[in-house]
């Protein structure tokens, strides 16, 4: 049932803090804290005040001040806190105009799934990620003017087969191995229950959870599906909570994309359907896969945009570690059902109308998931009402195709710089129902480039003094 202002001041009843969330540009949660008591109706119609100037991405310091405005709808009782603290994810306002704020990554979701009602298309779109990550033991990493280094470790990492550490029991996972071993070469069963039980703790449904193919704690944990908003908020919980659970353990998660050499990286593979009336528009039992035109042609879209998407679904120079043509990832523009190398798939696990969706297979879990999902929508509307032909389907393995037919598939950009140019260059489809604004999207392709490419293009890489220092 949804939550009202008075369920929320009823739920507090028994806590001392309130925890107030938002998101910034990147898509890293922001928060501070308030007395319970200070939670009233008048707190949800008027706001509360914040520092918009030191949020990145958001507002300069001559017009830093903001509003959060709370959304009942999502309060949770946090479980990482010693302190019991009730926690609201909020949406930012302008403070003058009392109007939601462009830039809040939030706000620009719900303007998405707004927009395809206003287009008619469809009633609701309905959203199911599988965010990947890591969980080591031990990271170090640092650099400077003469020095740049990392240290990752973990009791599953392959190269401690080998280690004098007492004691060593052997049984490493080898690279690629990670998938589905039990215990105890799976060494993290319990923290992901733990996880599994915070996430649904805060009211998020979770299906499965598993290791992950990687050597050294790659782990997954799959959510139940949910409308756009909602799910991408989901995922801001979901991050969160496997963060603290790790650290609560003792260890440390990352959704850094590669943080391995030689190794599977992490994918954020996004499941995407749209509904009208209760009935999914995606299926049609005569269609290939059972997919309906209307499906194909939002597959075109995505197709068709995903250099421009690829900046907001897989947005950072690590990124293009793992989107590497000639590995399992995903970076050849066709569609196929089962098959894993095309960068859209059609999953056939299941025949009922219900389950019948999309997958979109190259953003990571680095991304904004408010900016991602809608992004990934906007694109698949422009497919559907442009009627974009996503060509013939691709049923074979891409990455063993001849060179001759290999040549003849597009493939994704290889870099952080590249899709941002491709941004630059095809944006209109996002900024139709003012959804995406320019101003978002140039202020976003000025903080990548000033803070990831440039600082990452002008050091010196390790592996580059094995290439060139004899030179």
């Amino acid at each position: 049932m949804p939550k009202t202002v008075a369920d929320v001041i009823k739920m507090a009843e028994g806590v001392k803090m309130i925890d107030l969330r938002f998101t910034d540009m990147p898509g890293v949660w922001q928060h501070f804290s308030i007395p319970a008591r200070e939670l009233t109706a008048e707190l949800f119609e008027e706001g509360i005040g914040f520092d918009g100037s030191s949020i990145r991405g958001f507002k300069e310091i001559h017009e830093s001040d903001m509003l959060l405005m709370l959304d009942p709808s999502t309060a949770f009782i946090d479980p990482i806190y010693e302190v019991p603290t009730l926690a609201i994810i909020c949406n930012v306002y302008e403070p003058i105009t009392r109007e939601p704020y462009s830039r809040d990554p939030r706000f620009i979701a719900q303007r998405a799934e707004a927009y395809l009602k206003q287009t008619g298309l469809g009633d609701i779109s309905y959203w199911g990620p599988e965010p990947e990550f890591f969980i080591f033991s031990n990271v170090r990493y640092g650099g400077g003017t003469n020095e740049g280094f990392y240290y990752i470790d973990s009791p599953e990492g392959w190269w401690n087969s080998g280690s004098d550490l007492r004691p060593n029991f052997g049984g490493q996972i080898a690279p690629k191995r990670g998938y589905f071993p039990t215990p105890p070469a799976d060494t993290l069963q319990d923290v992901r229950s733990k996880i599994v039980m915070a996430i649904e703790s805060a009211g998020v449904p979770v299906e499965v959870h598993h290791h992950e193919v990687a050597t050294a704690g790659q782990c997954e944990i799959d959510m139940r599906f949910d409308s756009l908003t909602r799910m991408a908020d989901n995922v801001m919980i979901y991050k969160y909570m496997v963060k603290n659970v790790a650290r609560q353990n003792g260890l440390t998660a990352t959704f850094m994309p590669k943080p391995l050499f030689g190794d599977n990286g992490s994918g954020m593979h996004v499941h995407q359907s749209i509904w009208k009336g209760g009935k999914n528009l995606f299926f049609d039992e005569s269609g290939y896969a059972q997919l309906s035109d209307t499906a194909k042609y939002y597959i075109g879209g995505l197709l068709k945009h995903a250099p421009a998407l690829l900046a907001l679904a897989a947005p950072g120079t690590n990124s293009y570690r793992r989107l590497v043509p000639g590995f399992e990832a995903p970076v050849n523009l066709a569609y196929s059902q089962r098959n894993r190398s095309a960068i859209c798939r059609i999953p056939v696990y299941s025949k009922s109308p219900k389950a019948k969706r999309i997958e979109f297979r190259a953003p990571d879990p680095s991304c904004n998931p408010y900016l991602c999902f809608a992004a990934l929508l906007m694109a698949g509307l422009d497919g559907i009402q442009n009627r974009i032909d996503p060509g013939e389907p691709l049923d074979k393995d891409l990455y063993g195709l001849p060179p001759e037919e290999a040549k003849l598939i597009k493939q994704v950009p290889g870099s952080l710089d590249a899709v941002l140019k491709a941004l630059e260059e095809d944006h209109e489809f996002l900024l139709k129902g003012d959804v995406f604004t320019t101003d978002l999207l140039e202020t976003y392709i000025a903080y990548k480039r000033e803070t990831e490419v440039d600082p990452v293009r002008m050091r010196p890489h390790p592996y580059e003094f094995t290439l060139y220092y004899d030179a």
